[in-house]
């Protein structure tokens, strides 16, 4: 990931202490820097907005520099209760008061989290994981400055439309969907269904729960009745297609890591975990 600080927001120019009123408006100015900022790198490049989004066509986005402020939202009991600690302090950061965080895709949201633990707690992310091969646990630190960015690629028989959505021809099925990138609004919808089903002790539909959130359409019909019933008879080749198409067109950062395991020396790739240590390293 890139991001590039702003160096002209470190502070305001020094008072002319020639002047009789210098003491006086050095200290009405003591606070009035202005808070540094970060320019972040898109994974999207503002590529799969509509032109009246304010990100379209835009290949980065500025936030500030976390502050007390912020703290206090991380540490708000009624906002981790209701899962919006996160959203409300990215929405806090940033600069462009006309950008929603609800609008934006999640793989520049999660550029954002990144860049946000970032410049609050440094890029040094110390957290346990398991081993997949021994389960052994340990403790692992992850340099997010050395975290990519995995552009979107198209896929061949994919066709992406003026709108930012996608045409797939399913393998088994011979159907024809239409799929869009996901955005915040879209991402939360699906963790509350999750979460609603958890609470009522119903089975758990993280699959057909994702794929609502991602088709537009199936053979040119966009009702709600038909989507739900393809969910019904989807063969598993074709649900498979989808997800696989699905991360190959969609910008996002790339939380894998290089690890090896202290226990058994096992090699290879994992996922860094977004643990409750990213954002509260110190609780």
């Amino acid at each position: 990931m890139s991001s590039r600080r702003n160096q002209d927001r470190l502070g305001a120019p020094a008072p002319d202490v020639s002047s009789p009123l210098a003491t006086v408006n050095h200290q009405e100015d003591i606070f009035s820097f202005v808070t540094p900022t970060e320019i972040i790198d898109l994974p999207s490049e503002g590529q799969f907005y509509g032109e009246e989004h304010p990100l379209h066509g835009r290949t980065s986005i500025e936030i500030r520099h976390m502050t007390a402020k912020e703290e206090d939202i991380l540490t708000s009991e009624s906002l981790l209760r209701k899962g919006i600690a996160i959203d409300r302090l990215l929405q806090s950061l940033l600069v462009d008061s006309s950008v929603s965080l609800e609008e934006l895709l999640v793989g520049d949201k999660n550029a954002l989290i990144v860049a946000a633990r970032v410049t609050g707690y440094g890029p040094l992310y110390e957290t346990k994981v398991a081993c997949s091969n021994c389960r052994a646990a340990q403790v692992v630190e992850f340099d997010l400055n050395t975290l990519d960015v995995r552009k979107s690629t198209l896929p061949e028989g994919v066709e992406q439309t003026e709108n930012g959505t996608f045409f797939v021809n399913l393998p088994q099925s011979n159907l024809q969907v239409e799929l869009r990138l996901m955005t915040g609004k879209q991402e939360r919808a699906f963790m509350e269904l999750n979460e609603r089903r958890r609470k009522k002790n119903l089975q758990e539909s993280p699959i057909t729960g994702l794929l609502r959130q991602l088709l537009v359409s199936v053979q040119g019909r966009d009702d709600a009745k038909t989507i739900n019933k393809l969910l019904e008879v989807l063969p598993i080749p074709d649900s498979v297609h989808i997800r696989n198409v699905y991360e190959k067109i969609s910008p996002d950062v790339d939380l894998t890591h290089d690890f090896q395991c202290s226990s058994c020396s096992h090699e290879g790739r994992i996922a860094v975990p977004l643990t409750a240590d990213f954002f509260w390293p110190n609780r």
